[in-house]
Parts: structure tokens; sequence; C-alpha cells
């Protein structure tokens, strides 16, 4: 069952007296609980599909429907829900609040989600149980990625975005990472959209969209996508 729909989508910006198109007449179709890749050189389009998918930024023509509402049509405050309850977004470099604890940065989406999950609960899901009192610059890189997906998780979404979840770390920590959103999907039913260059990521995806100077050129369903520890990294 289609969870997103994006029908004859695009975004183009002003630079200067220019106009670039960073996003051509896209049509997608993805499904509810599978992981998808996003694959792509830079300047592909990749993070402008991510963002119209987040609400973060809006097409400039085009529908886009994610279950069942229309969020092409919503007004800033409408998208801000819209992020709020559906979305949860885990960026390369984390974003985490510097000054708050660990358990505080999960624990603060319960002051904008309808239906949040147990900030100590998640924090143990993602192996980080006992370090909820500790401050991000106390953290690994990949401890501080996980602590992203908690508070990620902890909005209880539908969906997950990822933009390069593993850019900045090294090749172990960052397999550990891809193992914990690829159980997301397995056993806990979201849907995980993964946006990178890396080849390696793709063979583990249910679905790999290519994209390239801002066109959908596929969109595959692999028959036999392969567990995280099968991939050869």
């Amino acid at each position: 069952m289609s969870i997103i729909e994006m029908r004859a989508v695009s975004r183009s910006y002003k630079a200067g007296d220019n106009e670039i198109l960073a996003l051509d007449n896209a049509d997608l179709d993805l499904d509810e609980g599978d992981l998808i890749v996003i694959l792509g050189p830079s300047g592909a389009g990749k993070s402008t599909l991510l963002n119209l998918l987040g609400g973060l930024d809006s097409p400039t023509k085009g529908r886009i429907v994610v279950d069942g509402i229309d969020i092409s049509t919503l007004d800033s405050d409408q998208l801000a829900e819209y992020r709020a309850s559906k979305v949860g977004f885990i960026f390369q470099f984390y974003n985490l609040i510097p000054t708050l604890t660990v358990y505080e940065n999960v624990a603060l989406v319960k002051d904008i989600c309808k239906d949040p999950l147990d900030a100590e609960e998640v924090l143990r899901q993602v192996g980080l149980e006992g370090h909820g009192n500790k401050f991000p610059n106390q953290l690994s890189g990949g401890e501080q990625q996980r602590a992203s997906i908690a508070r990620a998780l902890a909005k209880n979404p539908q969906i997950i975005l990822c933009d390069e979840p593993t850019g900045a770390l090294d090749s172990d920590t960052g397999v550990m990472i891809l193992r914990l959103l690829q159980d997301m999907t397995r056993e806990h039913g979201k849907t995980v959209v993964i946006v990178t260059h890396n080849q390696n990521i793709a063979r583990m995806a249910d679905v790999v969209v290519k994209v390239k100077n801002g066109h959908i050129q596929s969109c595959i369903r692999q028959d036999s996508p392969l567990s995280v520890d099968e991939v050869d990294w």
C-alpha cells in the first residue's frame, strides 16, 4: 500500500537572474513499511526530494500525498503539524542540542507530538541505556547518531527520513546505524527513506530510487534485498 505518492512534482529556485530546476516533473509511489534508498551523485536532487517529502520545502508545482494528506496544499502551520506528527528526521551531523542531556534531547519531542514513545525505552532500543545523563559532547560519533535516531523514533512517526546518516561515521559504526534503520522496517513496520550516494547501502533496500540531474530515472523494487550483515562493506 502506497504511503507516499508524488505526481508531476517540480521544484525550482532563483539564483540571481537564473532559475535552477532542482527537481523536474517527478512521479513516485512508495509503499508503507519499506526501506527506500534514494541514490545519486551530489547535486542530483536527492536532498530536494527528501526535503519535499518531509515538508521542509514545498513544490513549485505538482502534488505530494502522504498517508492521504496532500502536503503540497498545506500552509506553514499545517506543515509544522505534519512534520511533528508524521515524520522523523535523521541528519548527517546529528543536530543534537549541546546544552541538553541525551535523555532531554530525546524527551523534548513530547512537547510537539501527540503520541510520543517513552524516552528511556527508545534509548534502550538504540543501545544507549545508561547514557541518558550524558551530554552530546561526551558521546562518540556513533553514539550521537544513535541519540539522533532515538529522538526521531521517540516521535513515533510513520516515516523516517535520513540524509546521509552514515556520512560522518567510520565504517563499523555506519554499519551499526544501518542495521538499526533496517530493523525499524523489518521489526517495527516503519517506512525509512535514506538519501545517499553509497551503492552498497542500496543493496539492503527494498526499493531503490535513482535520481540524476533533477530527474527520477528509475524506481526499482529488489526481490531479495540483503541484510546489512550480508553486504560486503
